[in-house]
């Protein structure tokens, strides 16, 4: 459940200071959205998916549904809202770092039905970030804390009162600057480190698992592939979900844009296997 944008990426020499305009030397547009990317993530690692959201009535709107659909993720949950769809504006330099400033559009305006109700009660694990109300991200975790699901929060963007929702959480994930703002003591904290692979602490230990090398073009959707499919594997046990999600948001980073990033299981196991740790 969570956020389904349009994405407005340009392409920059270096990202801008404050007060500084810059020129880009390219622009392109991509489906993104936390929660769409990580539904996407998902499906694409082999996950049967289903997205609870919302887009506005708008073009976007049309193409953010048929985005989610043609990559085999079931869109019963999407309601459509009157309004614009959310938007992006995304910065990248040559090195894959970016900027994101998001317009929520539909993705803040909408409270959960009983058909959304019934698909987040029915689910084995609930995987949410925080581009979307936190009280409909509240209600949410309840039902699915209420039937025995596994929730899991990416905790991003940081900011508003997460401690109810908190306490209804499994899972946390995130990176080394949220999970340093990040202060309630949750069952599994897993912090991204970028290029260093990932960080896990929490009932089942503490770990550290590294990530390939790899040259990146782009990293914006990383985190995002990063989530998916670690909600995909966290039944096959911690070190096998950090290891595959690791390997994951590596491959994201080769691929231009957020929505359209995320490996196959395919892609995921043949990388895994080659991969050396330190190459």
């Amino acid at each position: 459940m969570g956020s389904v944008n349009t994405d407005t990426v340009f392409a920059v020499a270096a990202l801008p200071a404050p007060g500084e305009t810059v020129l880009a030397a390219a622009q392109s547009t991509h489906p993104g959205g936390k929660g769409a990317n990580q539904a996407v993530a998902a499906a694409r690692a082999g996950a049967r998916v289903q997205f609870v959201g919302a887009v506005g009535d708008d073009e976007a709107g049309l193409l953010l549904r048929r985005h989610l659909h043609d990559n085999g993720v079931g869109t019963e949950g999407l309601t459509t809202m009157p309004g614009p769809s959310g938007s992006a504006v995304i910065t990248v330099d040559p090195s894959g770092e970016n900027t994101i400033v998001v317009a929520p559009g539909a993705n803040g305006a909408w409270a959960l039905d009983s058909g959304q109700r019934n698909l987040i009660a029915d689910c084995d694990v609930l995987l949410m970030q925080l581009e979307i109300p936190i009280p409909v991200a509240t209600a949410a975790a309840e039902l699915a804390h209420a039937s025995g699901a596994t929730v899991i929060l990416n905790v991003s963007p940081p900011g508003g009162d997460v401690a109810e929702l908190a306490g209804l959480i499994d899972v946390a994930v995130l990176n080394e600057t949220e999970s340093a703002r990040f202060h309630h003591q949750v069952p599994h904290r897993v912090v991204t480190l970028g290029a260093h692979g990932a960080r896990y602490r929490g009932s089942g230990g503490t770990r550290t698992v590294p990530s390939p090398v790899v040259q990146a073009v782009d990293s914006t959707g990383a985190g995002d592939v990063f989530a998916g499919v670690l909600a995909t594997e966290w039944a096959g046990g911690i070190e096998h979900a950090l290891q595959r999600a690791c390997v994951a948001g590596a491959l994201a980073t080769l691929v231009a844009g957020a929505g359209d990033c995320a490996p196959s299981a395919e892609a995921i196991s043949a990388a895994l296997e080659a991969f050396t740790p330190g190459r």
